[in-house]
């Protein structure tokens, strides 16, 4: 899979705009398989594998929600943070609007239309992370320093084990 064509993404062309390094992890996506596939691909830890979450609050404003692979996102915890009194996720079809990209390779670098940004505040401290480079099966590396540089994420403590 290494020597195969690997057609630029939004996401790579943000990335490339801000100066931010980067490289390009190809894996076999499996439909749900989720970060546990992802992180066994690539033989890295689950919890460096970022997931890119898109959800709403009460007022259906779009959000996008970086979290661990590994863990899950408190929505109540979540809500309080921001001020919000509720936060669900979007629909398959409204994050494919939000973020142009389709669940299972949305990625939080070129989406469609500019939304908030929150990150669990542990990812921060990673040495290096994984996160979707706006297609399936294709996963990026970037520190987390150009991340926030790059994202600039609210941070926030909502994860679940």
């Amino acid at each position: 899979m290494a020597d195969r064509h690997i057609s630029t993404t939004p996401a790579m062309r943000h990335l490339k705009e801000a100066g931010a390094a980067f490289s390009l992890h190809p894996y076999a996506y499996e439909e749900k398989g989720g970060t546990a596939t992802a992180s066994a691909a690539l033989n890295v830890a689950e919890y460096a594998v970022i997931k890119t979450l898109v959800m709403e609050d009460d007022a259906a404003a779009p959000l996008i929600v970086l979290m661990h692979g590994d863990r899950q996102v408190s929505t109540r915890a979540l809500a309080r943070q921001i001020g919000a009194r509720s936060v669900q996720p979007c629909t398959p079809q409204k994050a494919n609007k939000y973020t142009g990209y389709v669940v299972g390779g949305i990625s939080p670098f070129g989406v469609r239309h500019a939304m908030r940004i929150f990150m669990e505040a542990s990812i921060a401290d990673l040495p290096a992370l994984y996160i979707n480079a706006g297609k399936r099966g294709l996963l990026m590396s970037v520190s987390p320093a150009d991340l926030i540089r790059v994202l600039q994420p609210v941070f926030v403590t909502v994860a679940i084990v």
